[in-house]
Parts: C-alpha cells; sequence; structure tokens
C-alpha cells in the first residue's frame, strides 16, 4: 500500500518535472524569438533615423499624407 502509494507520488513528480522542462524550452525559444525581434526592430529605428538625418524634409512630408 505504501509503497504503491510512493510509485504514484514518484510518477506524479515525473510528469511535473517533464512539463516543467517542457515550459522551461518553450519560454527560452520565445526568449531567443523575443530577442531576434527586438534586435530587428532597433535595427529599423537607427536606419529610420539615419533617414531622418539624411533628410528631413522628405520623411516630414510622408507623414503629412
Amino acid at each position: 500500500m505504501a509503497a504503491d502509494i510512493l510509485t504514484s507520488e514518484v510518477a506524479t513528480a515525473r510528469q511535473r518535472i517533464r512539463r516543467t522542462e517542457l515550459a522551461l524550452k518553450r519560454t527560452e525559444e520565445m526568449l531567443a524569438e523575443n530577442l531576434a525581434l527586438s534586435s530587428r526592430i532597433r535595427t529599423a529605428v537607427e536606419a529610420a533615423d539615419r533617414l531622418v538625418k539624411i533628410d528631413p524634409l522628405s520623411v516630414e512630408g510622408r507623414g503629412a499624407g
């Protein structure tokens, strides 16, 4: 009886560990995706800043339309 309870608790603990490992892996994947997206956004913002410095009037004219 006690052995059955222990076996059940161990099985439950293993399931929780597996779910936690899967959640951690997915979290790491999402973090990597967010970092990549952040880098792309930063690059786009920097490029836009450079365009504004090169020709600020043409950028202002586009925003008015």
